[in-house]
Formats: C-alpha cells, structure tokens, sequence
C-alpha cells in the first residue's frame, strides 16, 4: 500500500510543478504579448518608399503579359 502512496504522492509532486512551469510561461507569454501591444507598428515609411496604392502606370499589354505570365 505504501508503493502506491508514494506512486500518488511524486505525480501529486509532478502535477504542481507543472502547473507552475505552465502558469510563469503563460505570465511570460502575457508580459511580452503586452510589450509588443504598445508598440505603433504602422508609422509611416521612411526613405524612398513607394506608395501601393499609387502603382506605376503601364501599358496594358504590359499588364496582360504578365498577367499571362505569371498567372495573377
């Protein structure tokens, strides 16, 4: 009887200390997940950035061949 007391008691043992490990990794995770939060992440560019919206006007069949191309 004594073999299984001690067999509950180490996963008991097992059991807490992986809730432990579990709960200062997720406070972790939050900590880091509440610095990346702060940070602004759409500033606007810097340097010679072009703009998506305002693409580089082409000729059609420019545009048609590279449809054809590359399938887009």
């Amino acid at each position: 009887m004594s073999k299984i007391k001690q067999s509950l008691q180490d996963l008991v043992k097992v059991l807490i200390v992986f809730t432990l490990c579990t709960c200062v990794f997720y406070a972790a995770l939050q900590m880091i997940h509440q610095e990346y939060e702060r940070q602004h992440r759409y500033d606007p560019p810097d340097g010679a950035a072009v703009k998506v919206v305002s693409p580089v006007e082409s000729e059609w069949t420019d545009r048609l061949s590279i449809f054809f191309r590359l399938g887009e």
